[in-house]
């Protein structure tokens, strides 16, 4: 509740106008049955029409004035619901973006896209019914019951005995109904989650002719959300019923003793009219109360889902204040570093130490899970190490501010990721002020400088939602060309080569010499001949450094690397060596 309270206060003359004039509506509406009822007593009972004219002219008045407190009061509160909403949903988003890694594995991405949007349009809904209807309905209740004392004090004791009943009603329904919601949006995040993963992965399923399996588990994760609101539904369906038998045996009860006061000459027919429009007064505002509290709860609900999100801090912290290097002429080392990913019961990496240098060429390779991505991604921390200590430039890891670590550090990601806008918006993501000859080298670099000059529109090409209007290949090369902008003091190709052909390959591999002396390159990669012209060759197995070396000495020395070494090559080409 904080979170939104924290929103709506650059609001406040919003929060306070929208619910102020919905109870100067509601209080014209309460002097509507007086009205009528003087109808009835002095105009019909007396004959007089001019007083009868008068009479409805001051109805109409009151609608008019009412409406306009009304228009007035939705314009106050939509202004603030839409507002709130946009700044919660802004700093959500933020928020989303400073946690790190391990906070985002545990809570998951469908939930996540839920939580933003979905979720936020509940509050966005709860703040609006909120201020129209929560201080509305009751006060409408409430004074429809000392408007009625005002009439005859017998009458209006059956509004005292009728409104606790209907509260009792409305209350426990709602109470029932309130954990169901909470439900109810986690299993929205399970249909997002199946929903999300086979829209992504829609050429697998295809491949596989797995739509009918698709189907069938989507039909699941629906099926299972459809019960759990259909018993919600037919909970709160009961509200309605109940508070109408409530309501109209009240109705009932007035008319029984409305017409005893009658005969005895202490109430007039005209009050008896009146009495019943307040009661149905409380009828229509206790069903709108109803359903505003059935909606608060759903609100409430995805409030709390928010704040949990918004409550969760990032395990990681940079510090504030960017330093200079130390003179150390190491890049990277690690000293015996392990790495234990949330929820995970082994280490993913143990015991690792090594020293790269300024301007070495690391190689990384391993069988598949080995831990070679685990690895790097620890060089541009976007773990934490739970054993040991990172060092960059002779300074720990931790004692890096983000600007400094993210702007000396560039990384191209096993999956080439594009963003919708151009080719130049792309590159620029490094470095906001590279000039056009910068993104040109850094395209030749990459072996992508065809790609761009093929295109019509050359830098300014559009570039597609994830770049799906190019090949695999050409998005790794301008992924590579976009971590190549900026001239990164470490760069980290984590198996970026994985869509090209050997002859790219090797070309890019050379063009790598072109960068300045002082960059130190991290290749990761399944292939030995990506790796052998390395400075160090970092050989993974099972989580564990198996060797560390050259290629020649790690032929001789590391099996698993001469294993794998042999399931590329022929038998017969490693003995010529």
């Amino acid at each position: 509740m904080k979170h939104l309270l924290r929103q709506l206060k650059d609001y406040k003359k919003e929060t306070i106008l929208a619910p102020l004039f919905k109870m100067l509506e509601a209080l014209f509406d309460l002097f509507v049955p007086l009205v009528v009822a003087r109808i009835i007593n002095v105009g019909i009972d007396g004959n007089d029409r001019a007083y009868i004219i008068r009479q409805c002219l001051l109805l109409v008045a009151l609608a008019l004035i009412g409406l306009a407190c009304s228009v007035t009061a939705q314009y106050f509160a939509a202004r603030a619901a839409t507002e709130g909403a946009a700044g919660l949903r802004r700093d959500l988003f933020g928020h989303i973006q400073k946690l790190d890694f391990q906070a985002l594995d545990t809570i998951g991405t469908s939930t996540l896209i839920t939580r933003i949007t979905s979720d936020i349009n509940q509050v966005q809904n709860g703040i609006n019914m909120t201020l129209r209807l929560l201080l509305r309905s009751p006060f409408i209740v409430f004074g429809a019951m000392i408007m009625a004392f005002t009439i005859n004090f017998k009458a209006a004791l059956i509004f005292v005995v009728t409104i606790p009943v209907l509260s009792v009603i409305v209350f426990s329904i709602m109470r029932v109904t309130g954990p169901g919601y909470r439900n109810i949006q986690k299993r929205l995040d399970r249909i997002m989650g199946v929903t999300r993963e086979n829209l992504t992965g829609v050429r697998v399923v295809r491949a596989f002719g797995k739509e009918q399996d698709e189907i069938a588990r989507f039909e699941e994760a629906n099926s299972s959300l459809n019960t759990m609101q259909t018993r919600i539904g037919q909970i709160s369906a009961l509200m309605n019923p109940l508070t109408y038998v409530v309501v109209n045996l009240g109705i009932i009860a007035i008319l029984y003793v409305g017409a005893r006061e009658v005969d005895g000459g202490t109430l007039l027919s005209g009050d008896v009219v009146a009495l019943i429009n307040y009661m149905s007064q409380i009828l229509v505002e206790l069903v709108k109360m109803a359903n505003t509290i059935v909606l608060i709860s759903k609100s409430l609900a995805s409030l709390n889902r928010i704040s949990e999100i918004l409550d969760t801090e990032p395990t990681m912290k940079f510090e504030d204040a960017d330093r200079a290097f130390s003179d150390s002429t190491e890049a990277v080392r690690f000293d015996h570093v392990s790495l234990t990913y949330a929820g995970a019961g082994d280490e993913s990496i143990s015991e690792i130490s090594f020293t790269a240098e300024q301007g070495q060429t690391i190689g990384i390779i391993g069988g598949t899970g080995s831990g070679k991505s685990t690895l790097v991604s620890l060089i541009s921390r976007f773990y934490d190490a739970t054993k040991g200590s990172v060092f960059l430039f002779g300074r720990p890891i931790t004692e890096l501010g983000r600007d400094e670590l993210r702007s000396n550090v560039h990384v191209v990601m096993q999956k080439a990721q594009l963003f919708k806008g151009t080719i130049r918006e792309n590159l620029l993501w490094a470095d906001r002020n590279a000039s056009d000859e910068e993104l040109w080298k850094a395209l030749e670099i990459a072996q992508a400088s065809e790609v761009v000059r093929g295109k019509a529109g050359g830098l300014d090409e559009p570039v597609e939602q994830g770049g799906r209007n190019f090949s695999g290949g050409q998005r790794q090369r301008l992924t590579i060309a976009r971590a190549l902008v900026g001239n990164p003091k470490i760069l980290i190709l984590d198996d970026s080569f994985s869509a090209l052909d050997f002859a790219t390959d090797a070309a890019l591999r050379r063009a790598l010499h072109l960068l300045p002396a002082e960059t130190t390159v991290f290749i990761v990669s399944q292939r030995t001949s990506s790796l052998k012209n390395a400075d160090q060759i970092i050989v993974m197995d099972d989580g564990r450094m198996a060797g560390i070396g050259k290629h020649d000495d790690l032929l001789k020395t590391c099996e698993v690397y001469r294993e794998i070494h042999e399931s590329q090559f022929q038998k017969a080409e490693q003995d010529a060596v």
